[in-house]
């Protein structure tokens, strides 16, 4: 059912300072700045050559990441995303086998234009995990 590991999501409390160290320290190339206000999140992805990183910081008070970084105010990572070939059979298949798919169960489409859902992290190993259609 997995495919690959698409990114791995920090939460950081400033977004600037994040694509910093990470295009001047690092040498990385950072993406320009998303905002996806559905997800509550601005978001930029570091891209490198076997996966993506992607920064994210909240986008508004209601915004899930603003509560994860109340309890982490350094930041800190904040999911793994698997890519799937089709969402919907392994959300069906995964809910069938006890796992819980957060939200409404209905994928919502991603930073990617694709595609996403979420799966709750006491049923995988307290990672919350994200899944993301390739097809």
């Amino acid at each position: 059912m997995l495919e690959k590991v698409n990114h791995i999501a920090i939460a950081v409390p400033d977004l600037d300072a994040a694509v910093a160290t990470y295009s001047d320290t690092l040498g990385a190339p950072v993406s320009q700045k998303q905002a996806l206000p559905e997800h509550g999140v601005t978001v930029v992805f570091v891209e490198l050559a076997n996966t993506k990183v992607e920064l994210l910081e909240p986008l508004g008070e209601a915004s899930p990441i603003k509560a994860f970084l109340d309890k982490n105010p350094s930041g800190g990572m904040h999911h793994i995303c698997y890519e799937v070939a089709d969402i919907a059979t392994a959300r069906d298949r995964l809910k069938a086998a006890g796992a819980r798919v957060l939200g409404d169960g209905e994928p919502k489409i991603g930073a990617h234009g694709r595609p996403v859902l979420f799966l709750h992290p006491k049923d995988f190993n307290g990672t919350l995990v994200e899944l993301e259609e390739v097809r």
